[in-house]
């Protein structure tokens, strides 16, 4: 690899992604096409999905979007077998899919506990399998799997979340041992905090806008904890993402990729 860009070109591969739908999963989506690669799309929310479908669309290389419910194993295995009908086989998968539900541990209903560990942990679980039935024996492949810092240090109220990040971690080591002699590599991203999506439900007003003070007010309480004195945005977890699918992590697998400001230092 004599050019300084080889490493991260994704041309003539396919990067199948669940959890499409998010702030990160559509800006993973973005960067993983401007790297060159075919992208299959999969989440419930249809209606974004296809907005980004239909915006790299515009683009050089092919996508498709499917509707995919990561709670069932059906869905996320038609997802992967769609792209690789599509596409003809799949290099990358990206497992992005989460919730969250903020609870004491002694006030958490267990219905609240499944829902999380359904979407967040089975849901990994559930694409890891498909993604490596579907990489088979072509000899290479890489599964991104995103935890989050939750999974390595103690937030109140987050105590499903946090076991849900802290079991994809174990997957992934788990898988990596396990699929790496076949050249599928298996790494996560263990995001910070990242503006966008989950991190804004502690400002939403009743009907479901943003108080711009109490949000500022989250960004400042995080930038405080963050050595860099700044919070992520989704594309700094779409970089990570790129880097752990190309090549230029080809001697990498089983780990877990910190971005996250300097919040956390493992």
């Amino acid at each position: 690899m004599n050019d300084a860009f080889e490493a991260f070109d994704l041309s003539g591969r396919t990067a199948v992604i669940a959890g499409a739908s998010s702030d990160i999963g559509v800006a993973i989506a973005h960067r993983l096409a401007a790297a060159g690669a075919n992208v299959a799309l999969g989440d419930i929310d249809e209606p974004r999905m296809e907005a980004t479908e239909a915006t790299l669309a515009k683009g050089e290389t092919g996508v498709l979007s499917l509707r995919t419910d990561v709670t069932r194993r059906a869905d996320l295995e038609a997802l992967v077998q769609h792209a690789v009908q599509a596409f003809g086989r799949i290099d990358v998968m990206a497992n992005l899919a989460g919730t969250i539900h903020d609870a004491l541990v002694v006030d958490t209903e267990e219905a609240d506990l499944d829902r999380v560990l359904a979407v967040n942990l089975k849901g990994v679980y559930f694409g890891c399998q498909a993604a490596v039935s579907a990489m088979g024996d072509q000899g290479s492949g890489s599964i991104v799997n995103m935890a989050s810092i939750a999974g390595f240090t103690a937030f109140p109220k987050l105590s499903c979340y946090s076991i849900s990040k802290a079991g994809i971690v174990a997957l992934t080591k788990v898988l990596a041992t396990e699929v790496g002699p076949r050249g599928i590599r298996v790494n996560a991203v263990a995001a910070g905090f990242v503006e966008g999506g989950m991190t804004t439900r502690h400002a939403r007003r009743p009907d479901g806008t943003i108080d711009d003070e109490k949000m500022e007010a989250e960004r400042a309480r995080w930038r405080r904890r963050s050595p860099l004195r700044m919070t992520g945005q989704p594309e700094d977890i779409a970089n990570a993402a790129l880097f752990l699918a190309s090549d230029a992590s080809r001697y990498i697998t089983g780990q877990v990729l910190h971005p996250n400001g300097g919040t956390y230092m493992p």
